[in-house]
């Protein structure tokens, strides 16, 4: 029986049709996922649903009738709750006060009653399967159980429709498993499922149909039985896409980065990295996993001199930096692929042709006597521009007017064009397309192949099994466990994330 149905949803915002009649009918009880590359509509769509945005055309139905959805307050009148990718918890309330914030049970029309609370959270946590302690502040929480939370929340405002949003991006494969429980659980009590997400393994696992959208346009419905990932990755990218990584064996040579004892703050001024040593040689690919929020960025910032540290060492190509800041490691030949591409990565309003140059802007050919040679700068601008086939391939548009994708390629353009011994690739297909991701691998792997040494940190796991020789696990700071990529499961890679030690290492 069909409970949700969207009919010819239109939204736009000024140069871009984010939506463009999108028609869409939903079971009861069904889990429905919405794939599609970044830019393609899914999250302006959800918007819609659930009252952050209203559309321009079309109309939604709710279990045959007409809904009006103005706000999320009426999107949660009408049983629709979202949990968002990034969490929307207050840190420092418990768990009861945070399900029950802005709908709280109160004792004499106006205390809050605490102990309800308590006990209502308690009941629906066991009634779901949801298990967390109500009484527990959430800052305190593992990252699995916040996001519990947050949909204990929607439960507890009696959503019908849940839509969740690239729920699993901070989760360990034990966590993830979790979550498709509870998915399960829910959709046989006749919950409606809206999972939104990038991955097609996970996608393939937990929905019952996929949706897939293409600039702003169904470009597919297909139910899970009759797909499959190749397929999926076809409809969304309009052409076909190698998904598999294929790497030959890695040619390992010397040691040519290695920390000793590195320690480091993180902006709270607490201590983020305890005492890392790592060694990454010449050829291989180093991969970096862990729950967001375990040191990794405090690890690429101590690297690339841009985070003091507070106690430990760094050599390049057995020498010992000294000054630590940015501009030395660069100099002892370290590139930097930035988790933050806009941030770190590229100045906004400057052309692709000066982005391409950032940091090699005084040094031959670019410069001479101090001055700029645009004539240089120009010519391997666009030698560039076609390598990576960056688009639009004009050299004088600004940096800011390109998709993430091509501002990506700029990135990577510049940081491996002039073939550093080192690179520290920080989440470099985060918010990627299928065809952009296809193309960043790609490059590492022939950056690879030609003797560079890359550190790669990310928290798509399946992204650091593909691409690794190696992988060290980060918890806490510290290392909890480094394993052969050839050899590594994703349930050992999920306990180390967790915090739990290797069986060797236990009995040892």
């Amino acid at each position: 029986m069909v409970y949700l149905e969207l009919k010819g949803i239109s939204k736009s915002f000024p140069g871009v049709k984010a939506n463009d009649h999108i028609s869409l009918e939903i079971e009861k009880g069904e889990v429905l996922a919405v794939v599609g590359e970044k830019g393609a509509g899914k999250t302006t769509l959800m918007n819609i649903l659930s009252g952050f945005y209203q559309p321009d055309e079309g109309e939604i139905w709710i279990d045959g009738r007409l809904a009006s959805i103005h706000s999320p307050s009426d999107a949660i009148a009408l049983k629709i709750g979202m949990v968002h990718q990034h969490f929307t918890l207050v840190p420092v309330f418990t768990v009861a006060e945070n399900i029950v914030l802005g709908a709280e049970p109160t004792r004499f029309k106006a205390v809050l009653d605490f102990k309800g609370a308590v006990k209502k959270a308690r009941e629906l946590s066991q009634r779901f399967g949801l298990n967390v302690d109500p009484t527990a502040v959430v800052e305190s929480i593992p990252v699995g159980q916040q996001q519990r939370v947050e949909i204990l929340k929607t439960l507890y405002r009696g959503a019908e429709t849940l839509i969740l949003d690239e729920p699993t991006s901070v989760l360990t494969p034990q966590e993830t498993q979790e979550l498709f429980k509870t998915i399960k659980m829910l959709s046989s009590e006749g919950k409606t499922i809206l999972f939104v997400s990038h991955k097609l393994k996970e996608v393939l696992s937990i929905a019952d149909r996929i949706a897939v959208l293409r600039n702003g346009k169904v470009r597919g419905v297909v139910k899970v039985k009759e797909t499959n990932e190749r397929e999926l990755a076809k409809l969304m990218v309009g052409r076909d896409v190698v998904l598999e990584v294929k790497k030959s064996p890695p040619l390992v040579g010397e040691v040519l980065l290695e920390t000793k004892g590195l320690k480091a703050l993180n902006s709270k001024g607490l201590l983020a990295l305890k005492g890392v040593s790592l060694q990454l040689r010449a050829g291989e690919i180093l991969g970096i996993a862990g729950v967001e929020g375990n040191g990794q960025t405090e690890l690429v910032e101590a690297l690339t001199g841009l985070r003091k540290l507070e106690a430990g060492e760094i050599w390049i190509k057995r020498n010992r930096l000294k000054k630590y800041n940015p501009g030395e490691v660069r100099q002892k030949g370290l590139g930097h692929i930035p988790e933050d591409r806009q941030k770190r990565g590229l100045v906004l309003p400057f052309t692709v042709a000066y982005n391409l140059i950032l940091g090699r802007q005084t040094q031959t050919p670019f410069s001479r006597r101090g001055w700029l040679s645009f004539a240089q700068i120009d010519t391997s601008a666009e030698e560039r521009i076609s390598l990576f086939d960056i688009r639009p391939p004009r050299k004088n548009v600004e940096a800011k007017n390109l998709s993430g994708g091509n501002q990506q390629k700029v990135i990577l353009a510049r940081e491996l064009s002039f073939a550093p011994p080192i690179i520290i690739a920080a989440q470099p297909t985060r918010g990627l397309d299928v065809g952009a991701t296809e193309f960043v691998y790609e490059r590492l792997l022939k950056a690879r192949a030609e003797g560079t040494a890359i550190l790669l940190v990310s928290l798509d796991l399946e992204e650091i099994m593909s691409l690794s020789d190696r992988i060290i696990v980060l918890y806490e700071g510290e290392i909890r466990g480094e394993l052969d990529a050839s050899q590594a499961t994703e349930e050992e890679l999920g306990l180390l994330m967790l915090g739990v030690k290797r069986t060797d290492e236990v009995k040892a």
